[in-house]
């Protein structure tokens, strides 16, 4: 049986009423001493607020305290309040303390302490929750009568209706968190900004699965990172992030991966698997690439995000998972739909929240703050202040914004390219010699790249991604590989033409496993060659 939350209180010490060391004290109602007193209401720890004069009168609060509920931890925090009715100190005061605690949501439940004391305290505490710096419930307690120092109390639902206008004061507080998702990087392009606020309105209002669209290395990790991040300090999901690459779920793991199996549930299953959907379970799954994904595991995937509930393989009861959905592709999945590879259904699913970034040659006017953003990550890294000669930062930029400059690989080009001209300076500047020497660099790359248009057939077969991730020999071999496998009848046909040298000096020969086994080091199978 699941243990049930701690309860905790959080207010701030009665200057006033809750002072009183003589016997009579127990005899009147004083705030936080009230809370302790009933039956019904188990709080393991009150966390009470005072300034430096109220230190002895928390401590006598505590001595009280552990007389008439001994399992309640009672803790003191010492903030630095000038005049309780100054908005702007008391606001301060709250935030920092706030974002200085560290909340558990997943162990334990907040109650707010809301009794005596200035209007200006209480309207603080009201904007910090309705913020969501403050995951807690408001407790209301007032006193009863003479004869009852209990009081009453009760646990009330915030209304902040008529405090409207005063949260449009704070609205730096969204510009902050809008500042996040674009990861402090200064940006002239009027596109990607307006873009970043509208994902940051979604991150914050709505759970609905959202599709990152473009090309590799504009950033889709990066701000399925940050929305994640957004959503986790504002207390929307207690859960962990889950990144997974669908392209790198191969054959029959791939279902296993996602979605977990039984002990014995197929050969090799020696044990239970959670699998990764269960493991995202009240926060957040990124499948990066989930054009990659199979037929079969698009079906059992729009199933879990509709019923939030799925079969692991092997089993006869489903698991629940509530998560949120963060997909990207560099794909067309209107294309892949249209030639049947991607589930119409799980695109319209997918396609509430669609967003498409910029490649970093459509964003020019970004280069130049995301080259000082990359050298001065690195300086911190390694510990060396390293700063470009102007003509050498003037020749880089020139070339970063010109028609010969592809970056390809978006901006995972642009931070390696920085990199590489950061490790290689002697000094404390980067020159001409090392810009020079990293253009020509970088031409060679991409020319390299684009030698891959000399195969179609690979170009045909496997996606931009994978094909980077294959050596330019591997590509020659694999080519020619798929061409003889193309021109044959069947695979054991196939493998005896491409081994028909090495097959003479084996015992036995099996070459539909050999052909086999080679496709597999590229997630390719005998079906995929043939169109």
């Amino acid at each position: 049986m699941q243990k049930s939350k701690k309860t905790v209180v959080i207010g701030f010490v009665g200057s006033t009423l809750d002072q009183g060391r003589k016997p009579d004290r127990w005899q009147r109602w004083r705030p936080s001493m009230s809370l302790l007193m009933h039956d019904d209401l188990i709080i393991d720890e009150m966390l009470l607020l005072h300034d430096k004069r109220n230190t002895n009168l928390f401590n006598g609060l505590k001595e009280d305290a552990f007389e008439i509920s001994p399992d309640t931890q009672l803790t003191g925090v010492k903030v630095n309040i000038r005049d309780p009715w100054d908005f702007s100190d008391m606001y301060g005061a709250l935030y920092d303390f706030v974002k200085s605690y560290d909340f558990d949501t997943e162990h334990h439940d907040y109650l707010l302490h809301i009794t005596t004391g200035t209007h200006v305290a209480q309207i603080c505490w009201y904007l910090l929750v309705d913020a969501k710096y403050l995951p807690a419930k408001l407790i209301q307690s007032s006193p009863t009568g003479k004869q009852q120092p209990e009081g009453e109390y009760r646990i009330i639902d915030l209304d902040l209706s008529r405090y409207a206008a005063l949260t449009q004061r704070f609205e730096q507080e969204k510009n902050e968190h809008w500042q996040k998702l674009k990861a402090n990087i200064a940006t002239q392009n009027k596109g990607f900004n307006q873009l970043i606020q509208e994902v940051e309105i979604v991150a914050t209002r709505s759970d609905a699965p959202i599709l990152i669209m473009g090309a590799t290395g504009v950033g889709k990790s990066h701000l399925a990172k940050q929305i994640y991040a957004l959503k986790k300090e504002k207390f929307h999901l207690t859960g962990r992030f889950v990144d997974v690459n669908c392209a790198t779920l191969l054959g029959d793991s791939a279902m296993s991966t996602l979605f977990g199996h039984n002990k014995g549930a197929f050969t090799g299953a020696v044990s239970a698997r959670t699998g990764l959907l269960k493991s995202a379970d009240a926060g957040i799954l990124f499948l990066d690439e989930i054009g990659e994904l199979g037929l079969d595991e698009q079906a059992m995937l729009l199933k879990a995000l509709e019923d939030k509930s799925f079969f692991p393989v092997g089993a006869d009861h489903e698991v629940n998972a509530d998560f949120q959905l963060i997909a990207g592709t560099n794909k067309d999945l209107r294309e892949e739909v249209c030639a049947g590879r991607f589930r119409e259904d799980l695109w319209a699913r997918l396609n509430t929240w669609t967003f498409f970034l910029p490649s970093l040659k459509d964003r020019i006017e970004d280069i130049a703050p995301n080259v000082e953003f990359e050298l001065q990550r690195f300086s911190n890294t390694h510990q060396r202040q390293l700063r470009f000669h102007s003509d050498a930062l003037v020749n880089y930029l020139n070339f970063a914004k010109s028609k010969d400059a592809t970056w390809q690989g978006n901006f995972r080009d642009l931070a390696a390219s920085v990199t590489r001209m950061a490790t290689l300076t002697e000094g404390s500047y980067i020159g001409l010699k090392e810009v020079n020497a990293e253009i020509q660099r970088l031409q060679k790359i991409w020319n390299v790249g684009n030698q891959a248009k000399e195969f179609p057939i690979l170009n045909e077969i496997l996606s931009e991604d994978q094909l980077d991730k294959i050596d330019e020999f591997d590509r020659i071999q694999l080519n020619g590989v798929i061409e003889i496998c193309r021109q044959s009848k069947s695979m054991a046909d196939a493998g005896r033409k491409l081994f028909a040298v090495s097959r003479t000096e084996r015992q036995s020969s099996n070459d539909s496993d050999r052909v086999k086994k080679y496709l597999a080091k590229f997630g390719l199978n005998w079906n995929d060659l043939h169109p």
